[in-house]
């Protein structure tokens, strides 16, 4: 078949534009009506349907926020026609298999315009892609009585939805669907896939899933702290206005990095994340996954090696550069009092900022996504694991693999702004690993196997994305045992009680 410059969709006809050779995107289209007035807080309603032909040649407004972000517009008041998406389509050929994005940012910052997001390349390489912009902060996620929580997963269902009813007509497969993201999208397509109601894709693609699902008094309490930054009750958060709520949220996370909170927010600053709310989640997904509730939907998990390092570069955690810090960390994070010595046993040479970053990052990523795996695999269903570890770049300079890093080798927007500061110089053997990355994605997508080995138990070997493209290592059997009969489910509400400095 042959893409039309014209489509008719369920909402109304599109208009898109070339967006490379052989490549066309529709930009900006609506999927449900602007959350806000009397549907700010409710459920996404379906987008009435418009007359004529919508030019959709821009990417869509970004959701309220406070971001500044290399290539991304800031959020204004006047923007509320904020629940949109886009569509890369290659302008021949098909049945495409069909890859939907979402993106991360703690589930309060970040849109499907990042520059790094552009669909065009996955696009040419025989797939069409989407991507989406959802609701964040606490407009998406924020926990108020009477209201449905989880509001940006139910965003990403709506267009979910409307992906399934239109992809057709760009080309694409509707009954190869899959659902992909990296960070906070990764942990909203993997909310998505162990839902009590079932989300219209058939495989998910996970980069860096984090363990941040949060339960209702979880999520209470950081909304009583946001009430009390905007100096308003909790009640009055309904009726504020948004940027009121963005400013809130920013102030609670300042005092979180300064350490002025006690508890596991001296550590971790992100105020949000999908509520464990017995409607639309029962469980956290690692509990879910283990009793069967993605059997049916193939998973493929990436992280770095070296999450954490990103988070504390741009000034985003409170330091811990002592070992008393580091044995407060650790209480604080409900981490056995012996896991600081089992890692300082093993990298007897780290500095304590070191061992701390590495923790943490094996905390929220490394083992959250091998339990995940190990999970899926023993609940009967497939799962594969690949790991990022590409630590020099194209000059030869050490550089880290850190979070994010691998997402523009997945799209092969190495040349985006900003992707210079998250990899390095770029050179052939960069796009080679681009190419490969991305291709075992779409491999993955089209296919149920992106090429390497499943998961059949602890032991097994994992993709390696790094250097030396479709290299694989075993696990680390030491690292992985200090973990064992640590619990990684939402943690129990904190905030109580006088802060203390970071160093006690």
């Amino acid at each position: 078949m042959r893409v039309r410059q014209e489509i008719t969709t369920t909402t109304g006809r599109v208009r898109g534009r070339e967006a490379a050779p052989g490549v066309r995107a529709y930009l900006g289209i609506p999927y449900a009506d602007p959350p806000f007035g009397p549907l700010r807080f409710r459920p996404p309603r379906p987008r009435r349907p418009w007359s004529g032909v919508r030019d959709c040649l821009r990417l869509g407004p970004v959701a309220p926020q406070s971001a500044r972000l290399a290539g991304l517009p800031l959020w204004t008041s006047s923007d509320e026609d904020i629940l949109t998406l886009n569509v890369w389509a290659p302008a021949s050929g098909g049945p495409w298999p069909v890859l939907t994005w979402f993106h991360g940012g703690a589930y309060t910052f970040g849109s499907s315009a990042q520059p790094g997001f552009d669909g065009a390349r996955l696009a040419a390489a025989g797939a069409v892609v989407v991507t989406v912009n959802y609701r964040l902060g606490f407009e998406g996620f924020g926990h108020l009585p009477g209201v449905p929580d989880n509001r940006g997963l139910l965003d990403q269902l709506a267009a979910l939805d409307w992906v399934a009813a239109n992809i057709a007509e760009f080309g694409g497969d509707p009954t190869r669907m899959t659902a992909a993201g990296q960070s906070a999208g990764a942990g909203s397509v993997l909310a998505l896939a162990t839902a009590r109601r079932p989300a219209p894709f058939h495989r998910a693609v996970l980069h860096s899933p984090p363990q941040g699902f949060r339960s209702r008094a979880e999520a209470a309490t950081a909304t009583d702290r946001i009430a009390a930054a905007a100096n308003v009750v909790p009640a009055d958060l309904r009726t504020a206005p948004p940027e009121a709520l963005v400013r809130a949220a920013d102030l609670v996370t300042r005092d979180c990095v300064a350490g002025r909170w006690p508890g596991r927010w001296r550590h971790d600053p992100v105020l949000y994340g999908p509520v464990v709310d017995g409607e639309l989640l029962r469980a956290d997904p690692l509990l879910s996954v283990a009793e069967g509730a993605a059997a049916r939907t193939p998973l493929l998990v990436t992280h770095t090696t070296e999450e954490y390092w990103l988070f504390h570069a741009v000034g985003g955690l409170n330091p811990v550069r002592t070992e008393r810090a580091l044995a407060r960390f650790a209480d604080d994070l409900g981490l056995p009092a012996a896991l600081p010595a089992g890692y300082r046993r093993l990298l007897p040479d780290a500095t304590v900022e070191e061992l701390w970053l590495t923790i943490f990052g094996d905390l929220r990523y490394r083992e959250y996504a091998a339990r995940l795996v190990e999970n899926q695999a023993a609940a009967g269903g497939a799962a594969w694991l690949a790991v990022f570890d590409r630590r020099r770049d194209a000059r030869g300079q050490r550089v880290r693999a850190w979070h994010h890093a691998d997402v523009p080798f997945l799209f092969g927007t190495l040349d985006a702004p900003g992707t210079d500061f998250l990899v390095g110089a770029v050179g052939a053997a960069e796009h080679r690993l681009a190419r490969h990355v991305g291709g075992s994605v779409l491999r993955f997508a089209a296919h149920g196997d992106p090429g390497w080995a499943r998961v059949t138990g602890g032991a097994d070997p994992v993709e390696v994305w790094g250097g030396d493209a479709g290299a694989s290592q075993a696990p680390d059997p030491a690292r992985r045992a200090l973990w064992e009969g640590v619990p990684l489910g939402p943690a129990p509400p904190d905030l109580t009680g006088p802060a203390r400095s970071p160093d006690g």
